[in-house]
């Protein structure tokens, strides 16, 4: 299949922003820099160097997920993309105050990324803050529950039930004829679970009970009302340091940067100039206030007005 130079252009177009302030800015100093023998092509003089080409096709190699063009191809859209840049320079448009915004704006998200980078090198993740965070999130292992419910829609309808099971009811059957909840066909069997995927008031509940007890009080949460059958308990394992380790380190590099940035924060005057809530919303009613009072004068004028000329015909 023949690969055209369109789906170059398109996938290198967000290229020339990062680009242009590189090549408009110190264009005569990228051309001194560049030798000959470094190059891949030469604009009016001004050379390409190689190691644009192999940026190029790492981009596109990105983009494309893995597609691959012709070396010669990507030279093109090299050309191409430096016809612009001249054409714009010799224009002058690098100097309009639109490209100086966006310059401004590329600028700052470059410079705020490699202060993260700065950051991130110079304060590496440590072996005793991967451990440290590991214990934080696995710890020596949670419990892993067994738990059968009967969801009903009444604290009433629970207490009912709660007495049935007293009187030695079978839990699964009930379940099955009373539930209101998708277990119910099954018993209201909901499997193993940890405590962090249930809700709180339910998962509290559960924890509370002993293997083989049931809830004696129905427990409230947003589904409606629960009785609970706590079957059987067990310790998880967790998994070794070593294999969830890489998994940490991200986790870890984002909680020091979030402290980087707090400290910066607290050492600097930041003020913040937008209107709150609580201050926009008397604002707007001060304007509904203006509004009714204008319309209230109208009316009233138009009152007077009728009224006057009603006078006039007596």
């Amino acid at each position: 299949m023949k690969k055209y130079l369109i789906p170059v252009l398109f996938a290198s177009t967000t290229l020339l922003t990062g680009c242009l302030e590189q090549q408009s800015s110190s264009s005569a100093n990228l051309a001194s820099i560049v030798k000959k023998e470094d190059a891949v092509a030469a604009v009016n003089g001004k050379y390409i160097s190689k190691k644009e080409l192999d940026t190029l096709k790492q981009e596109i190699a990105r983009r494309s997920q893995g597609q691959q063009f012709p070396e010669k191809q990507l030279v093109e859209e090299l050309v191409q993309r430096e016809l612009l840049v001249q054409d714009a320079l010799n224009k002058k448009l690098d100097q309009s105050p639109e490209f100086i915004e966006k310059i401004n704006t590329v600028r700052n998200s470059l410079l705020s990324q490699m202060a993260i980078q700065d950051y991130i090198k110079s304060h590496p993740v440590t072996e005793a803050e991967l451990k440290a965070e590991y214990e934080a999130q696995v710890g020596s292992g949670g419990t892993e529950y067994k738990a059968r419910h009967i969801l009903l829609k009444s604290e009433e309808d629970a207490k009912k039930v709660i007495a049935e099971l007293d009187k030695g009811a079978d839990f699964v059957k009930l379940a099955k004829s009373k539930s209101t909840g998708p277990s119910g066909p099954q018993g209201g069997d909901l499997g193993w679970f940890t405590a962090d995927r249930m809700v709180a008031p339910f998962s509290e509940a559960v924890a509370k009970l002993e293997d083989g007890q049931y809830t004696k009080e129905p427990v409230k949460t947003q589904f409606g009302w629960h009785v609970i059958l706590r079957e059987e308990s067990r310790k998880q394992t967790p998994p070794p340091f070593e294999a969830v380790k890489e998994q940490l380190k991200p986790i870890v590099q984002r909680k020091k940067i979030r402290t980087m940035l707090d400290n910066l924060k607290n050492q600097a005057k930041v003020e913040i100039l937008l209107p709150s809530e609580a201050e926009k919303a008397p604002a707007e009613s001060k304007v509904e206030q203006a509004v009714q009072e204008a319309k209230e004068t109208a009316e009233n004028t138009a009152d007077k007005a009728e009224e006057k000329a009603q006078q006039t015909d007596k």
